[in-house]
Parts: C-alpha cells; structure tokens; sequence
C-alpha cells in the first residue's frame, strides 16, 4: 500500500510540474493603426495672442484706477443742474465699475458756490446731485445703490471770489458708502 501512496504521490507531483512549465501563449499583436487622411495645413491665426494674466501689482493699480474713477468730482455751469459733456464720460465711466460691482453703494454730494441765498443752494445742490443719479440710474444703475445729498456752499472746495474759485465749487462728489473694501476694476 505504502508503494501505492508513493506511485500517486509521485503522480501528482509530475502532473503539477508539468501544469507549471505549460507554454505561455504569446500576447496578441497590437492592433494596426488605420491610416488617417492628410491633415488639411494649418490656418494662420492672424489674432494677437492673449495678453498675460495681470500681475497682482497691475491689478491692484487697475482697482486704485476704479476707486480713483468712482470717486471722480462733475462739475456744472454756473446756475445750473444741467450735466455738461465731460461730466457724462465721467458717470460712464462710473456706470462700468458699478456694473462690475454689484455690492457697491455710492452717495453724491450737491454743490454751489457761494453766490445765493443759503436755501436756494442747497435746493440747487439737490438738484445736481438727483440729475447725476438720474443719468445713472436711466443706464441701468439700481437707485436704491446711490444716495443723494446737498450742502449748498457750505463746503467749498477752493475759497475765494472769482470764476476761478466758483468753478471748483460747483460739483458733485462722490463717496463709496458701501462694497468699497471688495471693489474691481470695470471688465
């Protein structure tokens, strides 16, 4: 019995061993590529390429810019309430940086000189301040993102008598009342 066991033993090792060396099959061939058709030659681009991302210097001055433009003074004509040419490129470019930030309030300051009486002024101030809100908000601007207010002649911005000294006088300012810590350059 024990010539047996080792007949089955040594039976069972030789079919292993023989398991073991089995012919590895050889892996198939890589599939052939099928040829494309010839690329048609390149288009010239003829648009600059993109500039490069700003700097964190550059876009700091570009927000400076923002706030310097937001901040901007309009002036009028004397008597009057009516915006001149140059105070409307003013307010578009106000209008861009509001647009571009949403968060933003901002409150306008009416003006005069120190010619007429206390009340007519500050009535004239108010009117100048609601004519350069109005010209924002007929651009899209929400109103309740500006607040008007007037001072009249109270707070000159040059003292003196004379033209040279009325025309300085004669203006809206603009304060950022809210949003300002967050604010972007115009796209």
């Amino acid at each position: 019995m024990m010539a047996t066991s080792r007949s089955l033993l040594v039976l069972v090792s030789a079919s292993l061993a023989l398991a073991a060396c089995k012919k590895k099959q050889p892996p198939a061939p890589a599939p052939t590529p099928v040829p494309q058709a010839a690329e048609p030659a390149p288009v010239r681009n003829t648009t600059p390429p993109p500039a490069p991302r700003d700097t964190m210097g550059a876009y700091m001055e570009k927000v400076a810019a923002a706030r310097a433009s937001l901040l901007s003074t309009i002036y009028f004509e004397y008597d009057s309430d009516e915006l001149r040419d140059d105070s409307k490129a003013m307010l578009d470019a106000k209008i861009g940086i509001l647009n571009a930030n949403p968060g933003v309030r901002v409150r306008i300051a009416g003006h005069c000189d120190s010619r007429g009486s206390d009340e007519y002024n500050i009535a004239l101030g108010r009117r100048r301040a609601e004519a350069a809100k109005r010209y924002l908000t007929d651009r899209g601007i929400d109103a309740s993102r500006i607040e008007t207010s007037s001072f009249g002649a109270e707070r000159p911005a040059v003292q003196g008598d004379g033209e040279e000294a009325w025309s300085k006088n004669r203006r809206d300012e603009f304060e950022i009342v809210a949003g300002g810590e967050q604010l972007r350059p115009a796209r």
